[in-house]
């Protein structure tokens, strides 16, 4: 196996742009925001696609295939060990994982979805309640990393992300209590992933956190055509919602940190 390194953004794209429910992140890391801090490899034409994406102090490693194409992604993942980092995140289908623990010490995290929005009405006719989602700007930046600390400790968010327009909120007596955003934003490839979606445990169970993601939904849709999010498999509470708003099952994948065994 011949590990390749692929740099022609058209040609990444066409190929993602067979699955896009699939590949929602890959085609939002192909934005001029986040291309440049991407690596991308493959070992046949045609074949999966490996994400090497490096922002903050951990690198993050993307590899989703359809079950048909599993064993070929295993083979990825084993051309990919020369060149991956001491230490990164994994977001890999099927048994990639698995592969690189020759290597490697797993952390695992648990399993995750990916979903897609493939019912949008449903966002569209979701109740807002007594909550009025507003955006929120870089101005907001304080408060809501104060509201991530209550919430959603340990999440990973980009600040740049807020400049893409798209994430909004929702207050109670003056103080931020919920908010949903993206990860990825792209009008030129069409895409979204949402995330840093977080409620204020005061709050939880009032459709706070709802409405933010149905007034989100209904934002995107003007710019995009493919929203898809990742949700852990075990927050049932989270499933449902996203369920009800639209959502469907893509596929799951495991999530890990991976460190380098000491070398002989």
């Amino acid at each position: 196996m011949i590990l390749s390194s692929l740099h022609d953004r058209s040609a990444l794209a066409t190929r993602f742009e067979r699955d896009p429910a699939m590949h929602v992140m890959e085609l939002g890391d192909l934005d001029d925001l986040l291309w440049p801090h991407t690596s991308w490899y493959t070992v046949s034409e045609g074949g999966p696609v490996a994400l090497l994406y490096s922002v903050g102090d951990v690198p993050t490693l993307l590899g989703f295939t359809r079950p048909g194409q599993a064993s070929a992604l295993e083979d990825l993942a084993e051309a990919l060990l020369p060149v991956l980092p001491r230490h990164f995140f994994g977001h890999l289908t099927g048994n990639a994982a698995k592969v690189l623990e020759s290597a490697y010490t797993v952390r695992p995290h648990g399993t995750l979805l990916r979903m897609a929005l493939t019912e949008p009405d449903r966002a569209d006719r979701y109740p807002a309640g007594p909550w009025q989602p507003a955006p929120l700007g870089r101005g907001d930046l304080p408060e809501l990393l104060e509201l991530f600390t209550q919430a959603y400790p340990g999440n990973w968010f980009d600040h740049r992300m807020l400049d893409t327009g798209q994430y909004v909120g929702v207050r109670q007596a003056g103080r931020l209590v919920a908010v949903a955003g993206v990860h990825v934003h792209s009008a030129t490839y069409r895409v979204a992933a949402i995330g840093n979606v977080a409620t204020h445990p005061r709050v939880r169970g009032q459709g706070a956190g709802g409405a933010c993601v149905a007034e989100l939904c209904r934002r995107l849709g003007k710019s995009v055509e493919h929203i898809g999010l990742n949700v852990r498999a075990d927050n049932a509470t989270a499933v449902r919602l996203y369920r009800r708003l639209g959502f469907s099952e893509v596929t799951e994948f495991t999530e890990a940190s991976f460190t380098a065994r000491p070398r002989p």
